[in-house]
């Protein structure tokens, strides 16, 4: 696949079938992405993958959480800025309006969407999740490189046939997710990412970008 349709065709997919991803695609993808620049080639990230019964364990456990109603663990990184600024705040609203509107659920309906959410805990019905973890003293530069080492990751997928969708929302239940994967307690969890096949069938709504000119200046 060209690598411009791997970033045209890239999105974070919601619905996934329920058919497992060869363990050995999963071997060159992250073999391959692990030439993702890193600076001073630290190669920062710590990635654990889960399938099989180890995945549907981990479901499980956050699955049983979030219907006593536990709202998870205190972040330890936070995911955004507090107060969020424009034009940050309006492209999260704007995001949440596309997302949570294709499926007809109302603004105001914080029990139907907190049952969306709920999906990202189930891999929105992947079969494979990867989760990304840094050492706790790694300043932000070397966020950035796992940033650069995930995108590799997703683009590569895109020239297997698969699927990913990236999820911070996976530090909300660190504490579950490290009792199944049991990381060494200096590194701490970026984010997870569910890993699959597509259903053609569900819808996606497009997420728009910034224009050019909001984002870049040409000297």
């Amino acid at each position: 696949m060209d690598v411009y349709d791997a970033v045209e065709s890239r999105h974070s997919v919601r619905d996934f079938l329920d058919r497992p991803v060869d363990h050995e695609t999963l071997t060159r993808v992250l073999t391959a992405a692990s030439r993702a620049p890193s600076g001073g080639n630290l190669q920062p990230w710590h990635v654990y993958v889960l399938s099989g019964a180890r995945l549907t364990e981990l479901k499980d456990r956050i699955a049983r959480r979030v219907s006593t109603g536990d709202h998870g663990d205190a972040l330890e990184v936070a995911m955004y800025p507090e107060p969020l600024g424009g034009p940050y705040r309006e492209r999260l609203h704007d995001f949440g309006r596309r997302r949570y509107g294709a499926l007809g659920i109302d603004h105001d309906d914080q029990a139907a969407r907190a049952r969306v959410r709920a999906g990202n805990w189930d891999c929105f019905g992947a079969t494979t999740a990867l989760f990304c973890y840094l050492d706790r003293d790694m300043p932000p530069p070397q966020w950035g490189d796992a940033g650069m080492y995930l995108q590799t990751v997703m683009l590569l997928l895109r020239a297997e046939g698969l699927h990913s969708c990236p999820q911070i929302a996976w530090a909300e239940y660190h504490r579950t997710v490290a009792q199944v994967i049991a990381p060494p307690p200096q590194r701490v969890l970026y984010c997870g990412m569910s890993i699959g096949y597509s259903n053609s069938a569900a819808q996606h709504p497009e997420m728009p970008r910034a224009a050019l000119s909001e984002t870049v200046t040409f000297l």
